[in-house]
């Protein structure tokens, strides 16, 4: 049953099996296992691709609903655990994750060396819902009755270059120094471009070179000295051998938020490392927990 909510889910035997960790064959034989036992052929393929037969889409809504039975189990049951010990997954975008996260993690292992922190790198919004991860670290409020959340401190994003692309491209002192600049630019976002424009910075796509996914990977290449580029402030002030481009413009707020399952906020494992993420992101500790207006 699991294998085939999986591949439901994920809507191919081999995105299934990554997300089970299991090889494609095994999987495979999952769900013929499935199959034969209840005499029902699930599954047929249309060219290349797997589609629910008609009798697989009834029994999906089925096996949907114990799917999330068993989320509703394991969230039950992981609030109730006492022990300052056992894991604790954090999701947080790329560039939080490698250069903001560590030190707080150090101080957390001096409070509590028993817990065992995961942590899942992504720019995406992770389900807590389905357990994907127990504490979210995101710059949008999210949208759920049972999630609890607390507006941390904005985090700035400013407008870096290397040092050593500056020696070469030359210091702007206004922005219309940087109309003919190369820049760092976010695939598929359109938007920086006018994010700069209401900044004064005359720029348009053509400006734009080189475009990533990843925050990570465009910090990378500001360091490399292949242009321009926005990035957050916290991980960019890090490095000698980047400079704050026009300190005087206004900078791009990026608001963070701890989010957190209201039962896990019960979990004195899950409670310690959502204070300590608080503290760490809160100076002051000005922000309230807050719980989601519901979106409907």
């Amino acid at each position: 049953m699991r294998a085939f909510l999986a591949t439901i889910e994920a809507g191919s035997l081999s995105a299934a099996a990554r997300a089970l960790g299991l090889t494609q064959p095994t999987l495979s034989r999952q769900i013929a296992a499935l199959e034969d036992d209840l005499g029902l052929l699930l599954f047929e393929r249309v060219g290349r691709r797997l589609a629910l037969t008609e009798t697989g889409r009834r029994l999906a809504g089925h096996v949907q609903a114990m799917g999330a039975a068993a989320d509703r189990i394991a969230i039950t049951a992981s609030s109730q655990s006492q022990a300052l010990e056992g894991r604790v997954r954090i999701t947080a975008v790329d560039i939080l994750a490698a250069h903001v996260l560590p030190a707080i993690l150090e101080k957390l292992y001096a409070v509590a060396p028993g817990i065992e922190v995961e942590i899942i790198a992504s720019n995406s919004i992770d389900d807590l819902m389905r357990r994907e991860a127990d504490i979210a670290i995101r710059h949008v409020r999210p949208e759920h009755d049972d999630l609890i959340a607390r507006r941390c401190r904005d985090t700035e994003v400013g407008l870096y270059a290397a040092k050593s692309f500056l020696d070469r491209f030359g210091r702007p002192a206004q922005p219309g120094d940087l109309a003919q600049a190369p820049f760092i630019g976010f695939a598929p976002d359109d938007s920086v471009d006018q994010e700069l424009n209401k900044r004064g910075i005359p720029v348009t796509r053509t400006n734009f070179r080189w475009l990533c996914i990843s925050s990570l990977v465009g910090l990378e290449l500001i360091r490399r000295g292949l242009g321009f580029g926005l990035t957050f402030a916290d991980a960019a002030d890090q490095f000698s051998d980047l400079e704050r481009i026009l300190p005087d413009m206004e900078p791009l707020p990026a608001p963070i938020w701890l989010t957190v399952h209201r039962e896990l906020r019960t979990s004195p494992r899950i409670r310690v490392v959502f204070d300590l993420l608080a503290e760490a992101f809160s100076p002051g500790g000005g922000a309230n927990y807050e719980v989601p207006e519901n979106p409907g």
